[in-house]
């Protein structure tokens, strides 16, 4: 800010006091919008989101994961027994660990006093289908309790065993369709994806996330197909 050459002043010292004044002023405003536009580009090239909903970050996030996984071959199934993964286990209030997982993922959902519901609604991400009857849900295991026994569960006490099977702190735990669960059974992203491709990418990078969090193996071609999907992200 300058001075105008047709500005009145009456004193040189109350003048010269005023420019100072505009000069902090302006200054701080320009320092201020220049912060702000920074932060806005910031965020926005943080939060820009994929076509299925996940963020460019979580992708890659989940590269980084990737690349940090051991690739080795699946281990074999001897002595594997879903017992060895006490599932379903109590969590207080007279609620299970499926029970939670219901009140989790559902809408409008109301329970018994045995924490069993008696009403709501269940969307899955696997194939977008919409339930209503809680039997017609599954409680799934992103990554599958045999694919965890293969891939380095074998090796862990059954005490660690139940932490992953009834682990609500991450993502390895879902409310799907029964039967698209069912069709899923224990195989890898090699193997089997959900019908709705529009999930792959989120699909993904959850498998990842759990088999990092939980430092399990990974096959050379799952490693290749889960890299695919990331592709869509």
């Amino acid at each position: 800010m300058t001075p105008s050459r047709t500005l009145r002043i009456f004193s040189a010292t109350a003048g010269a006091a005023l420019l100072a004044a505009c000069s902090l002023q302006i200054d701080a405003g320009a320092d201020a919008d220049s912060d702000q536009s920074t932060t806005s580009a910031s965020s926005a090239s943080t939060t820009s989101s994929s076509t299925d909903g996940s963020t460019d970050g979580s992708a890659g996030t989940a590269r980084a994961q990737l690349d940090e996984l051991t690739v080795a071959d699946d281990g074999s199934l001897d002595g594997y027994d879903r017992d060895h993964f006490p599932h379903w286990s109590s969590q207080g209030e007279g609620c299970d660990t499926r029970e939670v997982v219901l009140r989790r993922d559902g809408e409008d959902v109301e329970v018994d006093s045995d924490c069993y519901p008696t009403s709501g609604a269940w969307t899955s991400p696997y194939d977008g289908e919409t339930w209503t009857d809680p039997s017609d849900v599954d409680i799934d295991h992103m990554v599958p309790l045999a694919e965890a026994w293969r891939s380095g569960a074998d090796e862990w006490t059954d005490e660690r065993r139940e932490e992953f099977a009834n682990d609500l702190d991450g993502v390895n735990l879902l409310a799907v369709t029964d039967n698209v669960n069912q069709s899923k059974s224990d195989q890898a992203p090699e193997d089997w994806k959900p019908p709705s491709e529009d999930y792959w990418c989120t699909y993904a990078i959850q498998w990842i996330d759990v088999k990092h969090t939980w430092e399990l193996t990974v096959e050379r071609d799952e490693r290749t197909e889960l890299e695919s999907m990331l592709q869509r992200c």
